[in-house]
């Protein structure tokens, strides 16, 4: 028996493509072209999937989708040429089960359809028609001579690579929040990926998406950010850092430029990867053994990392009071001590470098309530959630960082003062440490 699909849209062009398509695909294609016909074949069809335009005269789609989810679980696929995130997120929120832009990619088209109809109420996920190429890594500029030093011919227990499941989420999640940097209202549109895409960030008025990777790091000025083509992530290393406590290996995370700041800290992003489950996928990943000592050193900053059994961080911070000398040593056991010791911890800046800030055109988003700002004498706005939440915080950004190679990383790291930049710097170190070994 075919499968059958309904199709709402008031284009009579768009209608008509997919319609043959979907036909030659083998399935049963039933339409309407307004919300109140839909409901109606709705009822008498019971399609098991629908494809539902978000602007038509009358009784739109969301105020549709609202209908059909009170009626069925059956999966409700939102399609628009003009919406904005907003929108595509209230409609992910109220229960569709993704969302596809106009003008329609029939493979992506194909896809989606095929994963709706394998979905059930888990939201389990079948290979795509199509796959999006996983970036290959590049080798970068070879290590000074007086760091290359020959690797060991027999390798100890401990510096044989394990490997992890890869990892998505379960289901499609929403966020709302605002960029710190552009000030701008933005939000999240999580989506899970089969095996082997890797973390990809894209925008809903684009196609075109940004590997997760060191190789399209465009800046690492107060946040890490990446470009590739048109395609923009800025701030992304709190949401990394989520994504490496959890081992989330395969996602496209959706919004507009920049991944809105929340309350300063990783919390929110902890949640929401709570809310859509995660996905144990089969295929696996091997983590990155560190088997030899590697550093950075910028003017008072240094960097390093050495062979260890365990993924851990060892940060030392030195600032002016009030926040003066801070230790932090943490491990990574599993993603709830994760939440509980480094989450939590906000972004911070000084009251001297606001205007600064203002004038490089960043900061636009920064609000007393999602970040900690000090002046000479004291903390100006907050109350502190540890009393070393700043060294903590500067842990999450280097956990954020420390996944852009979509990969866990086995080793102890050690950082006196450093910033993104010396992060980078780092990761473009132990990645050609990873190519030199496969050469």
């Amino acid at each position: 028996m075919k499968r059958k699909i309904l199709i709402v849209d008031d284009e009579e062009r768009v209608v008509r493509s997919m319609v043959g398509v979907l036909e030659d695909e083998g399935f049963q294609v039933v339409t309407a072209r307004s919300g109140e016909e839909a409901l109606q074949i709705y009822k008498q069809e019971q399609p098991e999937v629908t494809l539902l335009d978000i602007w038509m005269p009358g009784m739109d789609g969301i105020e549709v989708l609202k209908h059909l989810k009170s009626l069925s679980d059956k999966p409700v696929i939102m399609i628009s040429g003009h919406a904005t995130i907003s929108t595509a997120m209230a409609a992910v929120k109220l229960g569709a089960f993704d969302f596809i832009e106009k003008p329609l990619s029939l493979d992506t088209l194909l896809t989606t359809i095929h994963r709706a109809l394998e979905s059930g109420k888990e939201f389990s996920r079948v290979e795509p028609i199509e796959e999006i190429p996983r970036h290959k890594e590049v080798s970068h500029p070879s290590l000074s001579s007086d760091e290359r030093i020959p690797h060991s011919q027999t390798r100890k227990e401990k510096f044989i690579p394990t490997p992890f499941s890869q990892r998505t989420i379960r289901q499609s999640v929403v966020l709302y929040g605002t960029g710190l940097h552009s000030g701008m209202k933005t939000g999240l549109l999580l989506q899970p990926l089969p095996p082997n895409h890797g973390i990809l960030f894209g925008n809903l008025s684009s196609e075109e998406v940004v590997p997760a990777h060191l190789d399209f790091v465009q800046t690492t000025d107060y946040a890490t950010s990446l470009k590739k083509g048109r395609a923009v992530a800025k701030t992304i290393e709190h949401l990394m850092a989520v994504f490496h406590a959890y081992r989330i290996t395969n996602v496209m995370v959706k919004m507009i430029e920049e991944i809105p700041i929340m309350d300063g800290s990783a919390l929110e992003f902890c949640k929401i990867i709570e809310e859509a489950g995660i996905e144990e996928q089969g295929d696996e990943v091997e983590e990155v053994v560190i088997d030899r000592k590697l550093e950075v050193i910028h003017q008072n900053k240094s960097l390093t990392i050495e062979p260890s059994e365990i993924f851990s961080v060892q940060y030392f911070l030195d600032y002016p009071p009030p926040i003066g000398k801070q230790t932090f040593h943490f491990t990574m056991e599993n993603e709830e001590v994760f939440k509980k010791e480094i989450a939590p911890a906000r972004t911070f800046g000084f009251l001297k470098d606001i205007e600064m800030l203002e004038r490089m055109g960043l900061g636009s988003g920064g609000r007393l309530h999602n970040f900690i700002l000090v002046d000479d004498e004291k903390i100006v706005n907050t109350e502190l959630r540890f009393k070393d939440e700043f060294v903590r915080h500067k842990i999450l950004d280097i956990l954020g960082d420390f996944y852009l190679l979509n990969r866990p990383i086995r080793g102890k790291v050690v950082a006196r003062y450093t910033g993104h930049t010396e992060n980078i710097a780092m990761m473009k170190k132990i990645n050609e440490e990873i190519t030199l070994r496969e050469r």
